[in-house]
């Protein structure tokens, strides 16, 4: 499969890139997306939410009415679940919601969203791109080029590259990466993926591992 590579203005530059069958034309595996997915969307939780169970509370443990005659119900502390302040039942507690996925599947997954991104037809190369200064003026030229400063996109770059990082971050709609943090999330979430051309070959080399 060949793609053109289009410049910053989203104009052809005559150069075509070669993408590999194996990983941008395979049949989607949606199970395996959604296992990565709900993996990664696990691990962005703190997990440190926590309520105080009976035995946690503050209080006295003073009986607080008789237990019989009075025409209710027996109680005998202030720190029933029954009464306001009273410790909660099963309430949550802090724990580690991460799990553990081979890595076979986890590039399965991620082959199978950038299959989708093809078959969409939401997925471009652009020539590798480079800023003197960060400035997100130039980021929204770049965008505008391209016609998707109003759409939700994921630029694959294939280095650090801090100017072109600063220049996209107060943008909520657009997400720079390098190649070795994409993942199945991200692209999937994205409207557009922007490969630069540079990262073909190495997006290629860490999936056929």
């Amino acid at each position: 499969m060949e793609l053109a590579v289009i410049n910053h203005k989203g104009e052809d530059t005559g150069r075509k890139v070669s993408l590999s069958d194996a990983i941008f034309a395979i049949d989607p595996n949606d199970h395996a997306i959604y296992l990565d997915v709900k993996q990664y969307l696990a691990n962005q939780r703190q997990g440190t939410h926590k309520s105080k169970e009976r035995n946690e509370i503050a209080g006295s443990t003073k009986k607080i009415k008789k237990q019989k005659g009075t025409g209710g119900a027996r109680a005998g502390s202030l720190k029933s679940p029954l009464f306001r302040g009273g410790g909660r039942v099963f309430g949550p507690q802090p724990r580690d919601y991460s799990f553990k996925l081979n890595k076979k599947l986890k590039q399965l997954a991620r082959k199978s969203a950038l299959a989708y991104k093809v078959k969409d037809n939401s997925l471009m190369v652009l020539e590798n791109i480079s800023f003197d200064a960060p400035k997100t003026k130039s980021y929204l030229a770049l965008l505008s080029g391209l016609a998707l400063a109003d759409k939700k996109t994921l630029v694959v770059i294939p280095e650090d590259n801090k100017n072109v990082y600063l220049s996209s971050r107060n943008l909520p709609k657009s997400k720079v990466v390098t190649v070795n943090d994409v993942n199945t999330y991200q692209v999937l979430n994205a409207d557009h993926l922007v490969i630069c051309e540079g990262s073909v070959s190495m997006l290629e080399t860490i999936l056929s591992k």
